[in-house]
């Protein structure tokens, strides 16, 4: 038994939250990467706003597929409930992004992928209200 098994089993950490990290991580990956595709056509900050929306689409199509399998919920509706609590989710990564890319980073010296890391700590920072946001409004069942 591996360890993640022995941490699922002991009921520490749900197999839902371990698949919804693990689509949620292939959502990121997509929402992290297409802003570097997107950022060669339009600043940094919108660029943010439109990978969000890439990564929510593939977070939707991912989340409904394997984490909240026993959802009652019609699409539409989850897609509404979705939208909600990705809105208050977009809102962190950008603050959390532009925050340090522009203030944080350039006082501290840092120039070195100073976009990228921003972007990249951006999108981990709402996991944990997305996760509670979804399976209680989203996914509910």
């Amino acid at each position: 038994m591996t360890r993640a098994h022995a941490v699922v089993r002991s009921g520490f950490v749900s197999k839902n939250f371990l698949m919804f990290l693990l689509t949620g991580g292939f959502a990121a990956a997509v929402n992290w990467s297409s802003r570097i595709l997107y950022n060669l056509w339009m600043p940094y900050s919108a660029a943010i706003v439109v990978a969000y929306i890439t990564g929510m689409i593939t977070a939707f199509i991912l989340a409904k597929m394997f984490v909240f399998t026993e959802s009652k919920q019609s699409t539409h509706r989850s897609v509404f409930f979705f939208t909600l609590v990705n809105l208050v989710a977009v809102v962190q990564t950008w603050a959390v992004s532009v925050g340090l890319a522009y203030y944080v980073f350039p006082k501290l010296g840092m120039t070195w992928h100073d976009r990228d890391i921003a972007h990249l700590v951006g999108v981990v920072v709402p996991v944990f209200s997305s996760y509670i946001g979804h399976k209680k409004f989203s996914f509910k069942h």
